[in-house]
């Protein structure tokens, strides 16, 4: 503790700060790690973060909420990589039919204990009517929620208790009130934002024959192109994900030396910026494709190279009972023996996607609920067991996993997850990946199954 003033002054020398990441306020907003880079966005994101983030830092009205609030962004019409819409609110960004640019709004997501995927409230909303609207959703929310029980205290409550209908009513009532008044931005406003996020010095690159011939004369390199870099929308780019999921680490751990070492390889080959992502990797966003075979000889020096970006091992672990005093039951070695179980990179890739998330309590800080498997440690008369869910999501298609039965013992996890994928394997058609393969069949076969193998 008598560090944290020292830690805080360093992180405000470079522009970072804590402030309100934590309390009954809204959060720091959230976004796609790929935001302004990755080809196919509406527009880059991270100008109406930054509004977002000016109007409510600080905000005297909404400094007590009755519980935390958490707000995610996402541009692309396709792909949605901050699980937005388990989010308080979801801000979409999205074009009418007459081309103009405004925002889909959801509300009421959340996992932990009530796990709700948002409802939308707004199909569209006119860009500059962002912050008000906004505005009438906290204020609703600050007026109503519960403060007499914090179970019961999240806007996702509320909302499921008025219904989002009724909810929708009155946002939209105390929006009338706000529109058209100080809260409307102009669009100097939103070009002033835009401006904090100038494009680095792109060069005119051709397409790389030097990466075509290396990526040719080596399969390692070939596969974790393929797997760990995403298309940039400048040519002659990529964006690169440094996988932290190498098995026998904690995933997402990285050393003080390992960090040193990145931030370093993000001085050499992108621009001197690093991101971090809440599937607990880094990116490095603006690569030159040339660039990618010296990048991927010194991440495997550094052991960042592991191909399993959309994978099975590529796992979303929080710290659980090794680390936090809110754990029913550890989480990373449960993360482990699975990895161990599956280090065949040839075999994780036949499984095709599957995202595989593990909470070691119900606050659900791994995001268990909308892992394709999720697993859930509990506390059954001071053991450690864990729950096993199937079919979530947290995409575009944002679903909660359903509970496949009774929990299990912590030496049994890994078998039990192989038998959900030998049903899976056996039950999948051609092409078809795991959740559609579980949406299709449901979870009878894998039940059935996985508790005939457990007697």
């Amino acid at each position: 503790m008598a560090d944290v003033p020292e830690i805080l002054a360093e992180l405000a020398s470079v522009e970072m700060h804590a402030i309100q990441t934590s309390g009954n306020c809204i959060r720091n907003t959230t976004t796609d790690q790929f935001a302004g880079v990755v080809a196919g966005e509406i527009e880059d994101p991270r100008p109406t973060c930054e509004l977002i983030r000016q109007w409510s830092t600080f905000h005297p009205e909404f400094a007590f909420l009755p519980r935390k609030f958490k707000i995610a962004v996402n541009a692309h019409p396709d792909v949605d990589r901050a699980a937005t819409q388990v989010h308080d609110i979801g801000v979409f960004i999205v074009r009418n039919a007459a081309g103009e640019r405004g925002y889909k709004i959801m509300v009421g997501g959340g996992l932990g204990r009530t796990p709700i995927v948002g409802s939308i409230i707004r199909d569209f909303l006119p860009h500059q009517d962002l912050i008000a609207y906004l505005d009438a959703v906290l204020r609703v929310y600050n007026l109503h929620g519960r403060r007499d029980n914090k179970y019961k205290a999240r806007i996702k409550i509320l909302v499921k208790a008025l219904t989002p209908a009724v909810f929708a009513e009155q946002v939209e009532a105390e929006f009338k009130h706000l529109q058209g008044g100080p809260l409307t931005v102009p669009d100097a406003e939103f070009e002033r934002l835009a401006s904090f996020f100038t494009a680095p010095a792109y060069e005119t690159l051709p397409a790389s024959a030097e990466l075509a011939a290396a990526r040719a004369a080596d399969p390692v390199l070939d596969n974790w192109v393929h797997r760990n870099v995403t298309t940039h929308k400048v040519p002659g780019y990529a964006i690169v994900t440094l996988s932290l999921k190498k098995t026998g680490i904690a995933p997402g751990d990285i050393t003080a030396e390992q960090m040193e070492a990145v931030a370093d390889l993000a001085d050499r080959y992108s621009f001197g910026e690093l991101r971090s992502t809440h599937e607990q990797n880094l990116v490095l966003a603006d690569v030159r494709q040339s660039d990618l075979p010296a990048l991927h000889a010194e991440l495997k020096v550094l052991g960042f190279d592991t191909a399993n970006i959309g994978f099975l091992t590529n796992i979303i672990c929080c710290p659980g009972g090794d680390y936090c005093s809110l754990a029913n039951a550890k989480s990373i070695p449960i993360a482990e023996a699975i990895q161990r179980r599956y280090q065949d990179l040839e075999e994780v890739y036949d499984l095709g996607p599957i995202d595989l998330n593990i909470s070691g309590c119900m606050n659900a800080c791994g995001h268990h609920h909308v892992g394709h498997i999720g697993i859930l440690g509990v506390d059954k008369r001071g053991a450690e067991f864990y729950q096993v869910s199937l079919g979530g999501s947290a995409g575009h298609d944002a679903s909660i996993g359903d509970i496949l039965g009774p929990s299990f013992d912590a030496g049994d996890m890994a078998e039990v997850i192989e038998e959900v994928l030998n049903t899976y394997l056996d039950l999948r058609q051609p092409g078809e990946a795991f959740l559609a393969t579980y949406r299709r069949v449901g979870i009878e076969p894998f039940k059935e199954r996985v508790y005939a193998n457990a007697d």
